[in-house]
């Protein structure tokens, strides 16, 4: 289930708010210029899908999304644990690591998740939101809010991602990042 957990930035083991109810969600992250929504994921897609079929499947809510904000480029990314793949966990980690520290993008980064899990940490103002994404959950974060991403130790989901510019994905990374001192997205899970 999608979480939101609030935490102030000086004290990560302290939880301000914690709620597992999108219109709350919906509701706590909008006053914050943060947009959230669940799409249905009742669409008959196969667990090994790609993006061809996956965009097919959401695509009267994609051109929706893409139209209001004039997003050009979508793709999808997905990572799932590939056993036989001597490589993937190292593969995995790299991922992983490549946006665990605090970042900010010139653009939106606009995640829907069609299938698993991944974990968005927002730091507005002096708080931290982690917003734990599942399947059927959009996210859009403003350009320029200051934020990280845990996709966990063993990462499994599917992402469609919009963008306005092909190299919209780029971070622009904080020279101090406070990520390490907030909990993970393995640690907030297994303390459900």
């Amino acid at each position: 289930m999608t979480l939101l957990r609030t935490m102030p930035v000086d004290d990560p083991n302290s939880t301000l708010l914690s709620t597992e109810d999108p219109a709350e969600i919906a509701k706590f992250l909008g006053e914050a210029g943060i947009h959230y929504e669940r799409w249905s994921t009742d669409r008959g897609l196969a667990e090994d899908a790609g993006q061809e079929e996956i965009l097919a499947a959401y695509r009267t809510e994609i051109d929706a999304v893409s139209a209001s904000n004039d997003y050009r480029f979508i793709d999808v990314v997905q990572m799932r644990p590939a056993p036989d793949d001597p490589e993937w966990p190292e593969k995995a980690h790299a991922a992983r690591s490549r946006f665990l520290e605090e970042h900010r993008h010139a653009e939106d980064e606009v995640r829907f998740f069609p299938a698993g899990r991944g974990c968005f940490y927002l730091h507005i103002d002096d708080r931290i939101h982690a917003v734990v994404c599942e399947a059927g959950d959009l996210l859009s974060v403003p350009a320029g809010t200051v934020h990280w991403f845990d996709m966990g130790s063993v990462p499994e989901f599917t992402a469609v991602r919009f963008f306005q510019k092909e190299d919209g994905w780029v971070g622009d990374f904080m020279p101090e990042s406070v990520a390490s001192r907030f909990p993970t997205l393995d640690q907030i899970q297994a303390e459900r």
